[in-house]
């Protein structure tokens, strides 16, 4: 396995380690065993657990904006751009990881803050600003319905984190398919 490959693997598994347990909970042995490598060359292939973190929640917004990005090609009517999107983006976190992962992204970058680290939420702030002007600028969408979009989003995740069904009258309302998975 090349470099590149080992360092996808790696990325990868640090992506449910960190979903599953935060950043100060997730040690690098945790995602060293999972992949199969040594903490020495998990450190080769990135120089701090910071970087790995980063490049988790980097992977995740890029997932989450592909995503975003892929549903709407061939739509020109905003309405359904905005529903493809939101169902797009329901399939996309029935891998639970990815949606504990964000929930983790913003606890940690809200500790980390607290304790007076404000790299790591400079970087996850980045990533949300791309997010969002990506999303709004393929939604067709003003300010206002960028936050509506956004808010309804939150919501998903928070009804998908907390198991509720996809038939539950929460979902009502949403604007897209019930839980999904």
């Amino acid at each position: 396995m090349s470099a590149d490959e080992r360092r996808e693997s790696v990325i990868r598994a640090a992506v449910i380690e960190f979903a599953d347990r935060g950043y100060n909970g997730t040690s690098t042995q945790a995602i060293a065993a999972r992949v199969g490598v040594s903490q020495p060359y998990l450190f080769r292939l990135f120089p701090s657990k910071r970087a790995l973190f980063e490049a988790a929640v980097r992977r995740c917004m890029e997932e989450v904006k592909a995503t975003f990005l892929k549903a709407v090609e061939g739509l020109d009517d905003p309405a359904e751009r905005v529903a493809a999107m939101g169902d797009a983006y329901v399939d996309l976190v029935a891998d639970r990881s990815l949606l504990l992962l964000q929930m983790q992204m913003y606890a940690s970058t809200a500790v980390a803050q607290a304790q007076g680290d404000a790299e790591v939420g400079e970087a996850v702030r980045a990533l949300w600003v791309d997010l969002w002007d990506s999303v709004r600028a393929a939604g067709g969408m003003s300010a206002q319905e960028a936050t509506d979009f956004f808010a309804r989003g939150m919501l998903i995740n928070t009804l998908l984190a907390m198991g509720f069904p996809p038939d539950h009258r929460l979902w009502e309302g949403i604007g897209v398919k019930g839980g999904g998975a």
